[in-house]
């Protein structure tokens, strides 16, 4: 296995982990146990992480950035909506 399918394989694992948590708090709406700063923190990280994706031309790291921030913006702003 070359070094761009283990980085598929662990963009994938990782983006699919965080998958539950956020269709979870994106139905229920409760953010109650959330923490803002972490999540303002890593939705901020996530980008950066797509932008470097971006520049280094991986694909395994522009999707699952992709999706990862697009979960972690979701669930911010029902933090900041719903408290």
């Amino acid at each position: 296995m070359n070094a761009h399918w283990l980085g598929a394989v662990a963009a994938t694992l990782t983006t699919v982990a965080f998958v539950p948590q956020a269709l979870k708090t994106i139905r229920s709406r409760d953010t109650r146990g959330i923490s803002l700063a972490m999540y303002l923190i890593f939705t901020a990280g996530i980008a950066c992480w797509f932008g470097y994706g971006l520049l280094l031309g991986s694909w395994p790291m522009i999707v699952s950035n992709a999706v990862t921030f697009f979960l972690a913006a979701t669930i911010l702003a029902l933090k900041l909506r719903h408290g």
